[in-house]
């Protein structure tokens, strides 16, 4: 005579919303609070200067150049790709838009005319990477080198300023204060573009059928051409988006600086890359974060500030730099195994 064992069903662990939610956003929210971190270290070595709005203030004028690079650049990783011409993108699509401001154009003439160069270019990297088969790493740092000296073979070194697009309608509306916060200063608004961008990024990263064929292709493209989706179109796509937020770092940086300058972009590179890995985006596809990269290019845009507040010099930067971006990664390769 047998007896039946009979074993009742492991009860299905109940997950909380909230839990649900910090578990798929621990990158992002690691790197949140290791800005927050940061940030209070920074207050505490001089308090004088991290507890006045102008402070932050500075940071934020600046800051949106490599947002408008860093969320696109979040697709590319993500996608198993990698784009190193970004920086003279944005020279040569800012260059467009000065060009046609400097001869008396509509400046959202020029504005379309950068992005239609940042969009091209951004084929044309495609083109090397997803036709040819170039390796994108190899690929695109030579269309870095050749974009660049193709500027300073169309100007000979000369910059351009365009001081005449000063409050202008156009430049009040990207580059002015609208909400004061302290006195007479406030926040810019290329700081408010800058965010809107970053959500249309988390939007279409998160939510959107883009950003579902970008994790699918980056993850395993093989499987992915199996379940439908277009890859080469797809890695296409995201290579022009880079161009596209480039053109507009490039755009944004002149109406900043009213000059233009055969160097501009060239100081993007390593920044807008510590930036987009600290945030938390891993280097072999399949995943990522946009609002992480954000964050990780805003603590790598604080810490210049935070050396030399806090009483060192300038030789101790690049110091810091290295520091905080490799504990960082640290935390975030301890916050989240690989996983494809």
């Amino acid at each position: 005579m047998t007896a039946s064992l009979t074993t009742k069903p492991k009860a299905r662990e109940e997950v909380s919303p909230l839990v649900k939610w910090a578990r798929s956003n621990r990158r992002a929210i690691t790197s949140t609070l290791f800005l927050i971190v940061m940030l209070i270290g920074f207050t505490a070595a001089n308090s004088d200067v991290f507890t006045q709005f102008k402070t932050y203030r500075s940071v934020m004028i600046v800051l949106p150049v490599s947002i408008f690079v860093v969320v696109p650049l979040v697709f590319v990783v993500t996608a198993g790709e990698i784009d190193l011409s970004f920086p003279s993108v944005v020279g040569l699509a800012s260059f467009a838009f000065v060009k046609i401001v400097d001869v008396g154009g509509d400046p959202l003439v020029g504005i379309a005319a950068a992005l239609l160069v940042g969009a091209l270019l951004g084929w044309l990297n495609a083109l090397l990477v997803v036709r040819i088969g170039l390796s994108a790493l190899v690929a695109t740092l030579g269309m870095n080198f050749f974009l660049r000296g193709l500027i300073n073979i169309l100007v000979e070194g000369f910059s351009m300023a365009i001081p005449e697009i000063r409050n202008s309608p156009i430049h009040t509306l990207l580059t002015d204060d609208t909400f004061t916060v302290v006195g007479n200063l406030g926040v810019p608004n290329q700081m408010l573009w800058a965010l809107a961008f970053t959500a249309l990024g988390v939007f279409l990263y998160n939510r959107h059928t883009f950003g579902v064929r970008v994790h699918c292709v980056g993850d395993n493209p093989e499987s992915a051409a199996e379940m439908g989706i277009d890859v080469d179109r797809t890695r296409t796509q995201v290579f022009i988006f880079t161009g596209i937020g480039a053109a507009l770092a490039g755009v944004f940086s002149v109406m900043i600086n009213f000059v233009w300058w055969p160097t501009t972009g060239d100081g993007l590179l390593l920044p807008v890359l510590a930036g987009l890995f600290v945030g938390g985006t891993p280097t072999w596809g399949g995943i990522g974060t946009v609002f992480g990269g954000m964050i990780g290019t805003s603590i790598v845009a604080f810490i210049e500030t935070g050396v030399i507040a806090a009483g060192l010099t300038g030789f101790f930067t690049q110091f810091f730099y290295g520091l905080i971006i490799i504990l960082s990664l640290i935390f975030q390769r301890f916050n989240g195994r690989r996983v494809r």
